[in-house]
């Protein structure tokens, strides 16, 4: 947070600066439960289903609201403004966690999956935290404001899994129920926050225009090498990430060790948002997105080589800066596709994309690790991954080529 902090310093007039504290700092708040989501949903799940294949299931629905969230979020906010919307997205939080609460004390699947799904509504809202960054940033900032807005989520990886592990037993001998609790109140923390970002509300004739369709804002190769990598990026992390924590507890490791693994997974997600932006405007999104991409295929190496904690420990910290590379390089290369009136429908149609394929690996993941393993959970990443490379390489192809012939 220092650089947030030096950007600050004789720049006060300017609200990017200040939007930036505040969003990082909600982000930290949002992301903290999220990664107390992570750690305990799946093996909460696992406790609370008598067919223990459909332990991810309230996990993988999480990821399907959110992504059926995205675009109804991304249009109210279009209407009411950002900060009004995103605290209507930390309500949703508080409920879905009171309601995960009262599932785990009436012992009931059914509820808890209802209570996960709400989570991905709440998700859909905070999501936009870091185009909320972007619309009040200049040319110079922008991909920075995305990048610093991120790095709020290594305050998250620090606090999430020990949170989780604190409110494992809190609510004794209703395990796991505190966790959830805690999350509740992480929402309201969090709208205090959101009283100080300072975006205007949409003036009505910016409601009015729509321009150019999604099908021509499509087209660009632009736009699609940005949806894709941040698809890619995501959709991968999910089906791994999600499987990591049972695949620990049938390798025989404790919920400690699996705390321990995705905690260091979250700051291997974060952490490189210090300097994801400075190394994008040095090299490139595109070379940035390339070197995601390797570190996607060196996680599904170390990950096949042992069943180790230190094997699980060094795949899932590569499958954190991989996914980090990729989201936030597609993430700044899609803000140069689409104008101000056009942005709404843009964001919602990249983040619908992106959802949707994080929800394919979130289902998938459970039923592939019960059928086939863990191995197969880790191939299953290749195919995708290499898809994702050889689109990023042919638009960089294309760009030299086309700065070759001006």
């Amino acid at each position: 947070m220092t650089e947030i902090s030096n950007n600050v310093s004789g720049a006060s007039h300017d609200p990017s600066r200040k939007n930036v504290i505040m969003l990082a700092l909600s982000l930290a708040l949002a992301m903290s439960g999220a990664t107390m989501i992570m750690s305990v949903s799946s093996l909460a799940g696992h406790m609370l289903a008598t067919d223990k294949s459909l332990a991810t299931v309230p996990l993988a629905l999480q990821m399907a609201f959110v992504m059926a969230t995205t675009i109804p979020a991304s249009m109210l906010m279009r209407r009411i403004g950002r900060r009004a919307g995103f605290i209507v997205g930390q309500g949703i939080g508080l409920t879905a966690g009171l309601i995960c609460v009262t599932a785990i004390y009436q012992g009931s699947f059914v509820l808890f999956t209802v209570g996960s799904a709400l989570f991905g509504s709440h998700n859909a809202f905070w999501q936009y935290y870091r185009f909320a960054a972007a619309e009040t940033a200049d040319d110079a900032f922008r991909s920075r404001a995305i990048s610093l807005v991120m790095s709020g989520g290594v305050v998250a990886a620090i606090c999430g899994p020990e949170l989780a592990k604190f409110g494992r037993d809190l609510l004794v001998p209703f395990t796991f129920a505190g966790s959830y609790a805690i999350i509740g109140m992480l929402c309201v923390a969090t709208v205090a926050l959101l009283a100080f970002i300072d975006i205007p509300k949409p003036e009505a004739r910016d409601l009015k225009e729509t321009g150019r369709p999604l099908k021509e804002i499509g087209r660009q190769p632009l736009f699609v090498v940005a949806v894709l990598s941040a698809m890619v990026g995501y959709g991968v992390m999910a089906l791994v990430m999600t499987a990591t924590p049972i695949a620990m507890m049938v390798s025989g490791h404790e919920f400690g060790d699996a705390a321990f693994v995705i905690q260091w997974h979250a700051l291997g997600m974060f952490a490189p948002s210090f300097f994801t932006g400075h190394l994008i405007q040095r090299f490139g999104a595109l070379n940035i997105i390339l070197v995601g991409v390797v570190m996607n295929l060196a996680c599904v190496g170390v990950n096949l080589s042992g069943v180790e904690v230190l094997q699980f420990w060094g795949g899932l910290v590569l499958l954190g800066v991989g996914w980090n590379f990729m989201f936030i390089g597609g993430t700044s290369l899609l803000t140069e596709t689409y104008h101000l009136a056009e942005r709404a429908k843009v964001q919602a149609f990249n983040d619908f994309l992106v959802f949707g394929l994080v929800t394919v690996g979130s289902f998938s993941s459970g039923v592939m690790l019960n059928t086939f393993g863990w191995e197969a959970v880790n191939y299953a990443v290749i195919a995708p991954v290499l898809v994702a490379f050889a689109a990023t390489v042919w638009l960089r192809l294309v760009h030299r080529s086309g700065a070759n012939m001006a």
